[in-house]
C-alpha cells in the first residue's frame, strides 16, 4: 500500500492515528491538468552554499516546456521555476536561475537571446541574453499560465487557467488581458504571425484569432476529447493532439478539423511541426508518433522510456528534443529513428531514508527494496541488490561497512561489507518498521507500529541483529523516529507528539513531555543531552538536557518536516514536504530557509545529503559543480491522469 505525505499529512491525526501517509513521499505530479501548489520564494542562509542535484541528472524536476531555436540551442522549463539551457544540442545542460519557484509550464524563444517562460500564479519571466539573466514581468493575472507563443521579439501571447489570455506587443513590458469567451483551461497556443493564432482546451474546444487576439472565435473540432497540444506551421496548416491518442488536422486555418489515425490510445501531451509534412507528437508512457506526410500516416517510434513525455520541440525535420517526468530529456538527430536519453537516473523510485557515516560514504533506501550506495560523496551512486521488493523506510550505518535497513512487514536487512551483500534478519514481527538507529556494529533499535493491537513497536539487538527482542514501551501511537547516542541512551518519537527516553538500552522507556500534539517524524541527538525532533506544521523541538525539557523553536515554515540531521550541537538541517529545507548554525535559535531547487517532498537528510520523491538526491555544496554529461538510462514512471 502506497503512502503519502503532503497536504493531508498536515492535519492533526490524533492518538493512535498517525497514518502511513506520514512516511511515503509520493506526490502524484499530473501535468497541467492538476492545480499546482505555489511555493514561496526562499532565501539562502549562505550565499556561497546551495543544493545541487546528484540524482537524477542534469536535474530531476518534471519538465513541461521546451523551445529550440536551432539544432544546438534550446531551453526547457519545469517544476519549481526550473530552467535549463543547452548550446550543444543537449550534450550538456546548464541550470539557470529563473528568480521564481513557480512552476514554469511554457517557454518560447524567437532567437538565441530572446525568450519568455510562463507558469503558475500568472508568472512570466523574460530573458534578452539567452538566459544568463531572467527578469520577472507583470502579467496582470493570477491564473496559471500554461503555454506561450512568440512570433517575434516583441509579440507574444500566453494562455492558461480559467480561459486566461494575455498579450504583449512590446516584449512583455506590458501584458494586456484578452477575452477568450471560456472559463476552460487553455492548454496550448500556437501563433504563426502577429495576427493568426490558435489555442486548445478541454472537451475539444478550439479557439482561433486572425486579429492578434482582439477576437477569439470557437471552431468546430468534431471531438470532445481533451486537447493539450497544438502546432501550426503557417496560417492554414495546423495539428492539435490530446487524450486517447486524438490527433486533429486542419489545412484551412481551422474552418475544418479532420481526425487522423494516430495508431495509439496514449494521452498525447505535445506536438511539434517544422513544416506542413513533418511533425512529432509525444505523450504518456514514453509514447512518440511521427508523420512525414502531414499526418496521413503516423508511425510509432521507440523512445526508450516509459516516462510520460510532455513537450516536444523540433528545430528542423531531423533535430528534435522531448522532455517530461522527473527531468526526462530525449534527443533525436534523424527525425526520431533514434532517440537518445540526455538525462540519467540510478533510480526514480522514491527514497525514504539516508545514512552517511562520513563525507564520502552513504547509503539511501526506498521504494521496492531500493538501496543506493556512494563512496565518493555522491559523485556516483550505485544500485545494490537488497533481495526484497518491500519498501525500506529506515537505514543506519555506524561505519563504512556495517549497516541495517528496515521497512515494510517487519523487513530487516543487514550488511557488514558496505552493502555488497545484504542479509535478511528475523525481526519477529510483520509490522512495518519506520526507523532504526545503531550506535556500533552490535547495538541497535528499530521502531514501528502494530495496527492490530494499536501499540508502538520497539525492537532491540545487542548482537548485530542475529537476535531482535521486542521491548515494552507503553505507546499507543505509531513510533516513527529513533536516535541513540550510545548503547544505553536513546530517544523515540512518533504520533501525537509522543517522546520516549531510555538510559538503560530500552529495558525501561520513560515518556517525556513534548508540549505538542503534532506528530513527530524524526529525531537527531548528537550527544546524550542535545537533541532535536521535527514533525507536522513545521514543528521543531529542542532539548539540551536529555529531554527533561523540550522547547519549541521557530522553523519559519508550516510545512511538515520529515527529516532532521545534526552534525554537532549547533549545526543541523531539517527537510520536508514541497522541497522544504531549513538550516541552523546556532542550535536552532534561528532557522533559515534554503532553496532546495525542487518542490518534491524530501523525506530524510544525513549530514549534507537529502533524499526524497522520484529518486531525488540533493547535496549541499559550497561551490558550483559543472553539470556532468548525461548518459542514456530509461527511467520508468507512471503516466498522468487528466481531470475531467
Amino acid at each position: 500500500m502506497k503512502r503519502r505525505i503532503g497536504e493531508t499529512a498536515n492535519r492533526s491525526l490524533g492518538h493512535g492515528a498517525l497514518l502511513l501517509v506520514l512516511l511515503f513521499l509520493m506526490i502524484d505530479l499530473t501535468p497541467r491538468a492538476l492545480g499546482q501548489r505555489k511555493i514561496g520564494q526562499k532565501r539562502s542562509v549562505d550565499a556561497q552554499a546551495h543544493w545541487v542535484w546528484q540524482n537524477p541528472l542534469p536535474q530531476g524536476n518534471t519538465l513541461y516546456g521546451v523551445s529550440f531555436i536551432d539544432a544546438n540551442t534550446g531551453t526547457a522549463t519545469g517544476d519549481n521555476g526550473t530552467i535549463i539551457r543547452t548550446t550543444d544540442g543537449g550534450n550538456s545542460w546548464a541550470i539557470q536561475s529563473s528568480g521564481t519557484t513557480n512552476t514554469l509550464y511554457g517557454v518560447s524563444f524567437t532567437d538565441l537571446n530572446h525568450g519568455t517562460a510562463v507558469g503558475t500564479s500568472g508568472a512570466i519571466v523574460r530573458t534578452t541574453d539567452g538566459g544568463n539573466t531572467w527578469s520577472s514581468q507583470t502579467s496582470g493575472t493570477t491564473n496559471g499560465l500554461l503555454a506561450v507563443s512568440f512570433t517575434d521579439v516583441n509579440t507574444g501571447t500566453a494562455v492558461g487557467e480559467n480561459g486566461a489570455i494575455v498579450r504583449t506587443t512590446d516584449g512583455g513590458n506590458t501584458w494586456v488581458n484578452q477575452t477568450s469567451g471560456t472559463t476552460n483551461n487553455l492548454n496550448a497556443v500556437s501563433f504563426t504571425d502577429a495576427n493568426n493564432g490558435t489555442t486548445v482546451s478541454w472537451y475539444g474546444l478550439i479557439l482561433r484569432t486572425t486579429d492578434g487576439g482582439a477576437n477569439w472565435v470557437s471552431q468546430a473540432s468534431g471531438t470532445e476529447s481533451f486537447l493539450y497540444g497544438v502546432s501550426f506551421t503557417d496560417a492554414n496548416k495546423g495539428t492539435a493532439v490530446g487524450e486517447g491518442g486524438t490527433i486533429l488536422r486542419t489545412t484551412d486555418g481551422g474552418s475544418n478539423w479532420v481526425s487522423q489515425t494516430s495508431g495509439t490510445t496514449s494521452f498525447l501531451w505535445g506536438v511539434s511541426f517544422t513544416d506542413a509534412d513533418n511533425g512529432t507528437a509525444v505523450g504518456s508512457d514514453g509514447t512518440i508518433v511521427r508523420t512525414t506526410n502531414g499526418g496521413n500516416t503516423w508511425i510509432t517510434q521507440t523512445s526508450g522510456t516509459t516516462n510520460t513525455l510532455i513537450a516536444v520541440s523540433f528545430a528542423d525535420a531531423s533535430n528534435g528534443t522531448t522532455v517530461g517526468f522527473v527531468g526526462t530529456i530525449l534527443r533525436t538527430t534523424d527525425g526520431g529513428n533514434n532517440w537518445v536519453s540526455q538525462s540519467r537516473a540510478v533510480t526514480t523510485n522514491s527514497l525514504e531514508d539516508v545514512s552517511f557515516t562520513d563525507a564520502n560514504n552513504g547509503t539511501a533506501v526506498g521504494d521496492d527494496g531500493t538501496i543506493l550506495r556512494t563512496t565518493n560523496a555522491g559523485e556516483t551512486w550505485i544500485n545494490q541488490t537488497s533481495g526484497t521488493t518491500n519498501t525500506l523506510l529506515g537505514v543506519s550505518f555506524t561505519d563504512a561497512n556495517n549497516g541495517t535497513a528496515v521497512g515494510e512487514v517487519g523487513t530487516i536487512l543487514r550488511t557488514t561489507d558496505g552493502g555488497n551483500n545484504w542479509i535478511p534478519q528475523v525481526s519477529g514481527t510483520i509490522d512495518d518498521l519506520w526507523g532504526v538507529s545503531f550506535t556500533d556494529a552490535n547495538n541497535g533499535t528499530a521502531v514501528g507500529f502494530d495496527f492490530n493491537t494499536v501499540t508502538g513497536v520497539i525492537l532491540r539487538t545487542t548482537d548485530g541483529g542475529t537476535a531482535w527482542t521486542s521491548q515494552s514501551n507503553g505507546a499507543f501511537v505509531p513510533l516513527v523516529g529513533v536516535s541513540f547516542t550510545d548503547a544505553n541512551t536513546g530517544t523515540v518519537v512518533g504520533g501525537a507528539g509522543i517522546i520516549l527516553r531510555t538510559t538503560d538500552g530500552g529495558n525501561n522507556w520513560v515518556p517525556q513531555a513534548s508540549g505538542t500534539e503534532s506528530d513527530l517524524l524524526r529525531v537527531s541527538f548528537t550527544d546524550a543531552n542535545n537533541g532535536t525532533a521535527v514533525g507536522q506544521f513545521g514543528t521543531i523541538l529542542r532539548t539540551t538536557d536529555g529531554g527533561s525539557h523540550w522547547l519549541p523553536q521557530q522553523s519559519g515554515t508550516t510545512e511538515l518536516l520529515a527529516g532532521v540531521s545534526f552534525t554537532d550541537a549547533d549545526h543541523g538541517i531539517a527537510v520536508g514536504v514541497l522541497g522544504t529545507i531549513v538550516r541552523t548554525a546556532d542550535g536552532g535559535n534561528t532557522w533559515v530557509t534554503e532553496m532546495s531547487g525542487t518542490s518534491y517532498d524530501i523525506s530524510r537528510v544525513s549530514l549534507n545529503t537529502a533524499v526524497g520523491y522520484g529518486g531525488t538526491i540533493l547535496r549541499r555544496e559550497l561551490v558550483t559543480r559543472p553539470t556532468p554529461t548525461p548518459r542514456p538510462v530509461p527511467t520508468p514512471r507512471p503516466r498522468p491522469t487528466p481531470l475531467r
